[in-house]
């Protein structure tokens, strides 16, 4: 059976740790960017499992007993878009398909992306001025996608 995604208690975790951070938590501010780290935890707030599958899964049980996917951009990507087993999982979106509680990749590079952010609202149609997003590292909450300065974006729906 599936495991069902509570988006709203994804989002509401994002609303209440925008600006600050959860003392279970490390804060990898300093050592890379908490984006990840952040949208991984309103993931498993919305009631995702962790995966444990050494080197290759998704889990955060200490800084140092982690799974790169939970604080990684790319890594976290590939996990949710590859995924088979327990866990998140995605599918790359266009815009328009995009949800409260999803995420978005922004790229500030050429073909890397470097900032993961999630989807608190979205507008009809959803559009760059309507989705709003909440992220760490650069801390935002009810922000607008156009906001940013970037080169491009990847949409990810959180399927379960």
């Amino acid at each position: 059976m599936p495991t069902l995604y509570n988006r709203t208690a994804a989002v509401d975790y994002a609303h209440r740790w925008a600006f600050k951070r959860n003392p279970a938590y490390m804060d990898f501010h300093g050592i890379g960017g908490d984006c990840t780290n952040f949208v991984s935890q309103c993931l498993k707030a919305g009631g995702l499992p962790q995966n444990y599958t050494r080197y290759t899964g998704w889990y955060y049980n200490s800084p140092l007993d982690r799974a790169a996917a939970w604080t990684g951009v790319e890594y976290f990507y590939r996990f949710l878009t590859t995924n088979q087993g327990i866990g998140p999982k995605a599918t790359v979106v266009p815009l328009e398909e995009i949800k409260p509680g999803d995420v978005i990749q922004l790229s500030f590079l050429p073909q890397t992306f470097g900032h993961t952010l999630i989807v608190v609202a979205v507008g009809s149609p959803a559009t760059v001025q309507n989705v709003l997003i909440a992220s760490h590292t650069f801390d935002s909450d009810n922000r607008p996608l156009s906001t940013y300065s970037y080169r491009a974006y990847r949409c990810l729906h959180i399927e379960a």
